[in-house]
């Protein structure tokens, strides 16, 4: 029996887990196999899909399946397939061709559960895919066949973010999804009702793991769900004010090995589960 049998720690990656340079600390390694080896399940959840959180998984090494796509899928990487996953409704492609219409210069992506399409280019798009690895798959967003994940929109105007967003919540559709603004220069959409916090209590359920013995830990606001879900839900130091306000604690900043200090405080005692 290890110190740590039942409880699970889920993070998020970047802003969290990663340091600004992208890297997971030896600090935070360290605390995450020992965590691991007291009978813990560690894991994380992502708005990144499969195909390109190969770095991803081999940074974190998470010993339970991880969650993807900021709430449409689960996914068991020691097997290599998915545990669960969401479809969304192709009712979507009516918002995002409202979109490409009234914001030329806004990047649209589609997510299938495979691979990314890149329906339309914007200046940041090479960026995205450099910082990605993904291969510049060009189609049209209407002629897509497979199930889709989610759609992404990419700008660095905060204009331009602020229109899309209106815009969508506006739409005779928007009901029917849910949003996030998962990164500075993302906007995504999501099937109604799925969000991080969901896939928490997937990965619970798949594990036959307690939600009294959860701690999520993330910084930004698609983590807040997560946050809100988790038994103990912390906020690094450097997270966004929605983040912070719906965190049970406050930890270190990911520049400071926030896991680490996460798991000396679960040993501790200070965490109560």
């Amino acid at each position: 029996m290890g110190k740590f049998d039942g409880i699970l720690i889920c993070t998020d990656l970047d802003g969290t887990l990663y340091k600004n340079d992208k890297t997971v600390s030896p600090e935070n390694r360290e605390a995450i196999e020992y965590f691991k080896r007291e009978g813990g399940a560690f894991t994380f959840i992502t708005g990144r899909l499969p195909y390109y959180s190969v770095d991803a998984y081999n940074a974190a090494r998470p010993n339970v399946p991880f969650g993807c796509g900021n709430g449409g899928g689960v996914y068991d990487g020691a097997v290599g397939k998915y545990v669960w996953k969401c479809i969304i409704s192709r009712e979507v492609l009516d918002l995002v061709e409202c979109i490409d219409r009234s914001f030329p210069t806004v990047g649209i992506q589609v997510c299938t559960f495979d691979r990314t399409y890149f329906a339309k280019e914007c200046s940041i798009m090479p960026h995205f895919r450099a910082r990605t690895g993904l291969p510049n798959l060009v189609m049209n967003y209407r002629e897509v066949e497979e199930p889709i994940a989610k759609i992404l929109f990419v700008t660095d105007s905060e204009e331009d973010m602020t229109g899309v967003e209106k815009t969508l919540r506006d739409h005779p559709l928007g009901y029917k999804f849910d949003f996030i603004r998962s990164e500075r220069t993302l906007f995504e959409i999501l099937p109604k009702g799925v969000d991080k916090g969901l896939l928490l209590s997937k990965i619970v359920e798949y594990l036959r793991l307690d939600m009294k013995k959860t701690i999520a830990v993330g910084d930004y606001y698609n983590d807040v769900p997560m946050l809100r879900a988790a038994r103990v839900g912390i906020a690094v130091s450097n997270a966004c004010p929605a983040a912070r306000d719906a965190a049970d604690f406050i930890t270190v900043s990911n520049e400071e090995n926030a896991i680490a200090a996460v798991i000396r405080d679960l040993e501790s005692g200070r965490l109560g589960i």
